[in-house]
């Protein structure tokens, strides 16, 4: 019998974690980070990782669990992910993933398979030429159409990690296609989402909160600490932009208008990437979101599926 898992997914500022743990509180659930930053330790405003208060709620996994400089990838997340369903399963709980970075979830639920990069250098050797002979923004476009959360986190300019993320992505083997082959979980995917002005106008006043809850505060730190800006880390949304500001000498009306865009085009990219995912159940969201609405919906769907 296939292992049941809730996942309740959609583009940033929706309210996933919300949404996840109150249904969690309910069903003996515990929760499994499907966002790719979440991972990292001392990471926490730019991030939106939810409170100490929310993450005693209920046990989450997956959360402050590597030091900023650490590398985390869509393969470490499936064998993380698969072993923790399991656990959690037989534990007779509820195992429900909340989370944005498609790419995760989609290969968790479809069974992605994916080869070692490491082992194969002649591929290296024909990116490091590309990067020569084409430059590192073609290289980083290339990176871009294959995997847009991977491209997202990653400056065009630092061709080793452009490099190293691309060998994942090409080497990385789809084995079930949705409708081709059975999943291997029996899943319920709800997916949140907004009218777009709605959701831009939420993604702005998040960005407005975490500036005052010390997200330029926050990346000073890791500087101060030693985590280098190229690091995997350090490249994506929110700490990019302050870098530019802290160090780099952007004004800081720009790295914040900056921040805001690329929070907007992250959200965008993400609704593009969930089309792939036929199976998602989508619920909308008003621009002032009803959760209990929500949270009671989820529930009807989840009782309608599972009998729970």
């Amino acid at each position: 019998m296939k292992q049941k898992v809730l996942v309740i997914l959609g583009p940033t500022a929706t309210g996933k974690s919300h949404c996840a743990i109150e249904i969690a509180k309910k069903y003996n659930g515990e929760i499994i980070s499907g966002d790719s930053m979440l991972v990292y330790k001392g990471m926490d405003i730019g991030t939106a990782k939810p409170s100490a208060e929310e993450l005693a709620a209920v046990p989450h996994h997956l959360v402050d669990i590597l030091p900023p400089d650490a590398s985390f990838s869509v393969v470490d997340f499936k064998q993380q992910a698969e072993r923790l369903i399991t656990e959690i399963t037989e534990r007779g709980h509820l195992p429900i993933i909340a989370g944005g970075t498609g790419l995760y979830i989609k290969a968790l639920l479809e069974d992605y398979a994916f080869n070692a990069a490491e082992e194969d250098s002649e591929l290296r050797a024909q990116l490091e030429r590309e990067a020569q002979e084409q430059g590192a923004e073609a290289l980083h476009e290339r990176l871009r159409a294959a995997a847009p959360a991977e491209a997202e986190r990653i400056h065009p300019h630092n061709v080793r990690r452009v490099i190293r993320a691309l060998e994942s992505a090409l080497q990385g083997e789809q084995v079930n296609q949705y409708g081709a082959a059975e999943m291997p979980y029996d899943a319920l995917v709800i997916g949140l989402n907004m009218e777009r002005q709605a959701l831009y106008a939420r993604i702005n006043k998040r960005v407005d909160l975490m500036l005052e809850a010390g997200l330029e505060q926050e990346v000073h730190g890791l500087l101060e600490q030693g985590v280098h800006p190229d690091c995997q880390s350090m490249q994506s949304i929110g700490y990019r932009q302050m870098v530019w500001y802290i160090d780099a000498g952007m004004p800081y009306d720009d790295a914040v208008e900056k921040l805001k865009q690329a929070t907007r085009n992250f959200a965008k990219r993400q609704l593009t990437w969930y089309k792939k995912m036929p199976y998602i159940h989508w619920l909308t969201l008003a621009a002032e979101p009803d959760y209990g609405e929500a949270v009671a919906q989820i529930e009807a769907l989840l009782q309608e599926k599972f009998q729970l």
